[in-house]
């Protein structure tokens, strides 16, 4: 069993205006969604999860790990059993010299038993062309980077991942369910 995440990040309009005749400011939270797949070659779900995550970090640059970090793990702590691979849209190492990237902390929280693969659209910068994958009738690749498995292994199954298309077909679901879905609690 596996599980594709995204995480989809809003700010909360309020029409609330307190006694002193001011609006409160805007809330940022996010809606995080999961889908759960058995096959890579398959776009059968066997669960789709979400949750809204009230409190999320400010972006800081090159640490982007401390903002979507404990929303992965939102979701992930919901989805029984636990996945034996997991997917995230974005980097788990960092360029050639192979820093930490997000999915790198998410290995590493989950205690290094549940591989993890990133899929990138855009290339980051000295990401290594051994991390390119060309998916479809596609002249622009993905990047997929890993830990938990070899690159050879990750790129394989994302290469088998089902969809004609650049991006698979769960990756492109899975960002679908997490913009369009209504928060589960409002923050």
């Amino acid at each position: 069993m596996h599980l594709i995440i995204d995480v989809d990040y809003r700010i909360s309009a309020s029409s609330d205006i307190d006694t002193e005749g001011h609006s409160p400011e805007p809330k940022e939270y996010a809606v995080v969604a999961g889908i759960v797949f058995a096959d890579w070659q398959s776009d059968h779900r066997i669960a789709t999860h979400t949750v809204t995550v009230e409190k999320v970090a400010p972006y800081q640059p090159g640490q982007f790990y401390k903002r979507e970090l404990p929303c992965l793990l939102a979701l992930i702590e919901t989805v029984t059993p636990r996945p034996t691979t997991i997917v995230i849209d974005g980097y788990v190492t960092l360029g050639q010299t192979q820093r930490d990237g997000l999915g790198a902390y998410l290995y590493r929280t989950l205690g290094e038993c549940i591989p993890v693969i990133g899929i990138a659209k855009n290339r980051f910068a000295d990401t290594p062309e051994a991390c390119e994958v060309y998916r479809g009738q596609s002249q622009k690749p993905v990047y997929v980077t890993c830990m938990g498995m070899t690159l050879e292994e990750a790129k394989e199954c994302v290469q088998t991942m089902h969809g004609q298309y650049r991006f698979p077909t769960l990756a492109k679901a899975v960002d679908s369910e997490c913009r369009q879905a209504s928060p589960t609690d409002t923050p």
